[in-house]
């Protein structure tokens, strides 16, 4: 493993550690953070190629983890898919990466159960602390599983409901500096809903949205005051689809996504020690159901520092005979609030049952700014079975 694996060691620290980053955070850039981000990744080849669009696109094998209360929709009675995501490809890294397995049956014309389980490997890393001095090597590793009900509430509408249980091993049994760290886990919850407004040719609106993530905080030591919060978000979606002929079709859509914990506050100092230990413990113990609404207005900088917390996702997708599939998209965070920006192209071949994916982030940004999916082809293989007599819109 190349020695560069030791930079990640930092990353977990940070995540174990909590909130420590941010009371390094000026008046300007204030990141909100939260425990286990893989969750917050990208796991569909499909949505990549769209700048991360899913909360209201056509449904297919990876709806669940996007919005489950599309499944009902589908024209296949089952549906699988597989994803394989590496993850800082650019530093030369091949051990890190995220697995994502998805899928939907159908219990009937109006009710299906799904559920989808991800799998983030940080590889090998040799643990040390901050003079320096080994603490042997470690495999990171996170997961999360879940599974759901949905079913529609007419012709056009559908919701969907689902519980995940997470895992989040960063550091084992790790003892430093007299603490001692353990795997976390908590449990989660998803409500979704979905809105269809097009015709029987596939041509008009979709509308989506989904809390996702709504959970208790995940601890790695036994100190219950150390807990961080998960990330719980909310998601606004809609697409719509113009249909030129029974060969050719386009749609266009748009995300938006709303971390739902608490913007951590203007730090001061560390030094003034009684201050800040004052200000870290008001941040961690707030109550995490409250703190789902409070989300909306309790940034420092305001309603303006409020709007920049959202991000935005914008993609399309044209589909010729519903069996090739030519993505682009541009996804958008405030440079005060993390600074990702970047397009992403992708393609899409469906032949049978059989269905594959591939996207590409088009490279962006330097140093911290550099994404870690830049110059990363992800991939997905979508197996579709039981047709309800119509042709899938993929």
């Amino acid at each position: 493993m190349k020695r560069k694996i030791l930079k990640l060691t930092v990353g977990i620290f940070l995540l174990v550690g909590g909130i420590s980053a941010n009371a390094q955070t000026t008046d300007k850039i204030n990141v909100v953070t939260t425990a286990v981000p893989f969750l917050r990744i990208s796991p569909d080849a499909r949505a990549g190629g769209m700048g991360d669009l899913g909360v209201a696109t056509s449904p297919d094998a990876m709806s669940p983890i996007w919005n489950l209360a599309k499944v009902p929709f589908a024209q296949k009675n089952f549906s699988v898919g597989l994803t394989y995501t590496p993850w800082l490809k650019d530093l030369g890294l091949n051990d890190v990466y995220l697995l994502a397995l998805a899928g939907y049956i159908k219990l009937d014309e109006e009710s299906a159960i799904g559920g989808s389980i991800r799998y983030f490997s940080l590889g090998n890393i040799q643990f040390t602390d901050q003079g320096g001095n080994d603490y042997g090597n470690g495999r990171p590793r996170e997961f999360g599983i879940d599974a759901g009900y949905t079913r529609k509430l007419s012709d056009k509408i559908g919701l969907g409901i689902a519980l995940r249980y997470i895992r989040s091993n960063l550091a084992g049994n790790l003892a430093q500096s007299g603490t001692a760290y353990k795997p976390g886990s908590t449990v989660a919850g998803d409500v979704s809903f979905f809105y269809t407004g097009q015709n029987e040719a596939g041509e008009g609106w979709n509308i989506g949205a989904a809390l996702t993530n709504l959970g208790g905080k995940i601890g790695y030591t036994n100190d219950a005051t150390q807990k961080d919060y998960i990330p719980a978000n909310l998601s606004l979606g809609t697409t719509y689809t113009k249909v030129f002929d029974e060969q050719n079709k386009i749609t266009f859509g748009l995300d938006l996504h709303k971390l739902l914990v608490p913007t951590p506050p203007n730090f001061v100092d560390p030094s003034d020690s009684a201050t800040y230990s004052a200000q870290v413990a008001d941040y961690r113990n707030k109550n995490v159901v409250s703190s789902w609404f409070s989300s909306f207005g309790d940034a420092p900088g305001g309603f303006k520092e409020e709007l920049k917390e959202w991000q935005i996702s914008t993609g399309a997708e044209y589909a010729y005979n519903d069996q090739f599939f030519f993505r682009a998209g541009y996804f958008y965070e405030n440079k005060d609030k993390g600074n990702r920006k970047y397009f992403t192209v992708g393609l899409g071949v469906k032949y049978n049952v059989f269905g594959l994916n591939f996207s590409y982030l088009v490279p962006s940004g330097s140093g911290v700014n550099r994404n870690p999916l830049s110059n990363t082809l992800r991939f997905g293989l979508i197996f579709d079975l039981d047709d309800l007599g119509a042709e899938s819109t993929q």
